[in-house]
């Protein structure tokens, strides 16, 4: 049987003492344990140049050697999609999102995603078929545009997501929102958790919210129109929908946001633009293999240019 792939892997400090088939499956997160299991069951696994058996764990500075002879079996379908990257190195792919494209497949929507367009890229780099697996660290609604972070092996995506969780990530979107603040710096501090009755679709503020968690943005007016403005806002926690949900719960709710500005001005809203105005403008955090300090921005779309001159010259 001739192998797909052929490599030897040190074992890194934090998966030691791990299964070998959990300590394969992060660098090869295509594959499920199953089948790395089978691999190294047919005897094509080695750990320091003795034959593996399953069960066996591995430690810390260990060679791991492994004969790839079965395809992945959990991958995304590869398609050849634009992608607008903003920068990219051996660990990280960082994109610049288009508004309507979901992260990765979900529900119905399994083709068409940023991951199946990552999956194709990233096959063009390896020459073999879903050896990597786009790793997106963060969330991006399907309408909001912007920087998203994607990290090609398992190390960055680790480091990346402990950043996250830690909220030492720091970020900026622009939003135009309905109405006009009085200040031109401000914040909300509300605690945000699953609405009391549209658990599981929309977040709240709601005294009754379920699972209500700490959250705090910030903001401030970059500029003014009649009826409208254009903000900037800092979330300082990443709870799902942060932004919507503490503008709307301000009275200021982006535009043609059918969940939280979904009233009778949504259909005039929808004339200028057809889905919520936000997007992810600016992100800071520290490379995770590097430690250098990046700083990455890119362009909003479009239809978010030309909603506001609509703006402007009304």
């Amino acid at each position: 049987m001739k192998p797909v792939y052929e490599v030897d892997l040190i074992v890194e400090e934090y998966l030691n003492g791990a299964r070998i088939d959990r300590f394969l499956s992060r660098h090869f997160r295509n594959y499920s344990t199953y089948r790395l299991q089978r691999i190294v069951q047919a005897g094509f696994a080695r750990v320091n140049e003795i034959p593996a058996h399953p069960l066996q764990r591995v430690f810390c500075g260990q060679q791991v050697s492994i004969a790839l002879v079965e395809p992945p079996d959990k991958t995304y379908e590869p398609e050849p999609l634009p992608l607008e990257v903003l920068f990219e190195d051996a660990w990280l792919i960082i994109i610049n999102k288009p508004p309507g494209i979901i992260a990765h497949p979900a529900g119905k929507i399994l083709s068409g995603t940023v991951a199946n367009a990552l999956q194709f890229y990233l096959d063009q780099q390896t020459g073999i078929r879903s050896l990597l697996r786009p790793g997106i660290v963060h969330r991006l609604d399907q309408f909001t545009s912007g920087i998203l972070i994607v990290a090609k092996e398992h190390v960055a995506h680790r480091s990346l997501s402990i950043q996250f969780q830690k909220n030492q990530i720091r970020k900026s979107y622009l939003a135009i929102v309905r109405g006009s603040p009085q200040q031109d710096q401000f914040e909300n501090r509300s605690a945000i958790g699953e609405h009391p009755t549209q658990a599981g679709v929309c977040m709240s503020t709601h005294p009754q919210a379920l699972r209500a968690k700490s959250a705090l943005t910030k903001f401030e007016v970059i500029e003014r129109f009649p009826h409208n403005s254009l903000l900037r806002a800092f979330p300082q926690t990443g709870r799902l929908h942060q932004i919507r949900v503490h503008l709307a719960d301000l009275g200021f709710p982006i535009i043609a946001d059918d969940f939280y500005g979904n009233d009778e001005s949504l259909s005039t809203e929808r004339q200028l633009i057809t889905r919520q105005a936000l997007h992810a403008e600016q992100i800071e955090f520290t490379h995770p293999i590097t430690n250098l300090c990046m700083k990455i921005t890119a362009g909003a779309p479009d239809d978010f240019h030309q909603t506001l001159q609509r703006l402007r010259s009304a």
